[in-house]
């Protein structure tokens, strides 16, 4: 680990200039991404920008029944908080699914929203990795790709989203709260993390120095009755092969709402407005959800090792629509 200055920040504006001012400082809290990139010297900031004193750890109703939660409050807070417990349970399930309970202690929500790839090839300097160093090429495609994505995947890169949270985040159409040098905005989280394209080293919208304030969860019926579905090959501490997050709002025999998206298939976390939109009007059936999985991964490609990942995918949305339907457990 190279040597690196320190900086804690008191004021959110503080933490933004500061990152601003320096092109190669990092903001950190949990640090359970940033420190493990450090020691394998992905990652190699000139400075380290300490936000665990910034006033963002609240978790707090919204007007209507939606919750903010700040982007430091801890996975484990989050996951056991009533309101989210009780109006967007795929959050919590997806939370409780994550990592450790040591890693959950320790890890805030903004740091989670923004984790790396977990491709071995980006953590190993040996081989080529075009997210890690541009060019260089994708060992991924012809090598060992089992954990790698189906969806949205391109000739320059197809390493997987790993996280659980904002999966379920991106199916109840959170909204992230940032702050910049030009002051705040918002940016809807589907929209947040983007495709690798010819450009895998860029990974989301956000500039380095834009600082993740808060997580709104818009309250809605479809919600409150969501559920998310983890597949793996352990039952603790690993990360999804493929995992669903569901919501469904059922009235009178029929889907009036639906939302669902996919993890451990997509460079980022997968939202399927084509599923979606084939569940509304539809009578919550296993015909009806085969028939919205079979769309919700047209266009995967697997790959030498992951092609298994389609149907699979395919299976666990199915699943996870059927338990957000409230159908047998």
């Amino acid at each position: 680990m190279r040597n690196f200055a320190y900086e804690a920040a008191r004021m959110p504006g503080d933490a933004v200039m500061a990152v601003a001012q320096d092109t190669g400082a990092k903001f950190i809290a949990g640090g359970t991404t940033l420190v493990d990139l450090m020691r394998v010297n992905v990652e190699a900031p000139s400075k380290l920008v300490d936000i665990n004193g910034l006033p963002l750890k609240g978790i707090t109703a919204l007007p209507g029944g939606g919750v903010r939660i700040g982007a430091l409050a801890r996975m484990s807070e989050v996951a056991e908080h009533p309101l989210v417990m009780q109006g967007f349970p795929a959050v919590s399930q997806a939370l409780l699914a994550s990592a450790s309970p040591q890693l959950r202690n320790k890890a805030s929500i903004g740091g989670n929203l923004l984790q790396r790839t977990r491709c071995p090839y980006f953590r190993d300097l040996a081989l080529p990795c075009n997210k890690r160093e541009p060019g260089t090429g994708c060992s991924a495609i012809g090598g060992e790709n089992k954990m790698q994505a189906v969806l949205g995947t391109s000739d320059s890169c197809i390493a997987t989203y790993a996280g659980d949270m904002a999966v379920a985040m991106v199916a109840l159409d959170a909204v992230v709260r940032v702050r910049g040098p030009r002051g705040d905005r918002t940016v809807n989280l589907v929209d947040l993390h983007v495709v690798p394209g010819d450009t895998p080293q860029r990974e989301t919208v956000l500039a380095p120095e834009d600082l993740i304030l808060a997580v709104d969860l818009p309250a809605a019926p479809h919600a409150a009755r969501s559920h998310y579905l983890k597949v793996r090959d352990r039952a603790s501490y690993e990360f999804a092969v493929t995992s669903a997050a569901t919501g469904l709002d059922v009235q009178g025999g029929r889907i009036r709402a639906a939302r669902v998206a996919l993890g451990g298939v997509g460079t980022k976390p997968w939202r399927s407005p084509e599923a979606e939109a084939l569940l509304v009007g539809q009578a919550p059936t296993r015909e009806a959800f085969g028939a919205a999985a079979q769309a919700a991964l047209r266009g995967a490609r697997g790959y030498s090792q992951n092609a298994f990942k389609i149907p699979l995918a395919q299976r666990t949305l199915i699943r996870a629509l059927e338990l957000a339907a409230g159908g047998p457990a």
